[in-house]
């Protein structure tokens, strides 16, 4: 990887519908190369995937929690299964310290939160101890890394 795959990543990264023809202009590589670039990038792993950054609050997902779970180490993996399934779990982490897990979830209300904690969270088996924060304003966030 060099710099020009650096600066494709950059450019992807804040907009990944940038064609390759926009790209090329920008970067002052042809069109050609740049889509034999990308497709490097995708083939080697670096690029993962092309997605799409959702506004939770405007699609109605008013609430957004982060956890800390404590499990028992043999029942880790299942815990992570369940929950990295489960329609309200945006992201699910094994974390060095305390917590075992660092999850984040979106949710439509206070109500839809507090029936996933106590219906659905504490029915796991091998959880030992959860830990929640809601958040109230967010400052800065980010989809991918920024080379």
């Amino acid at each position: 990887m060099d710099n020009i795959d650096s600066k494709i990543l950059d450019l992807l990264t804040e907009n990944s519908r940038m064609s390759y023809v926009e790209i090329g202009k920008q970067l002052g590589v042809s069109r050609v190369s740049i889509r034999d670039r990308i497709q490097q990038l995708v083939n080697k792993g670096i690029i993962e995937k092309f997605s799409v950054v959702i506004n939770s609050e405007k699609a109605g997902k008013n609430v957004s929690a982060f956890f800390e779970v404590d499990c028992e180490p043999k029942a880790l993996v299942e815990v992570a299964e369940a929950l990295v399934n489960h329609p309200y779990v945006a992201s699910c982490y094994q974390m060095t310290g305390p917590s075992t897990l660092h999850m984040h979830v979106l949710v439509e209300d206070m109500g839809e939160l507090e029936n996933f904690i106590n219906n659905e969270l504490y029915a796991l088996e091998g959880i030992t101890r959860v830990e929640s924060h809601i958040l109230l304003r967010r400052f800065k966030s980010r989809s991918g890394l920024k080379l």
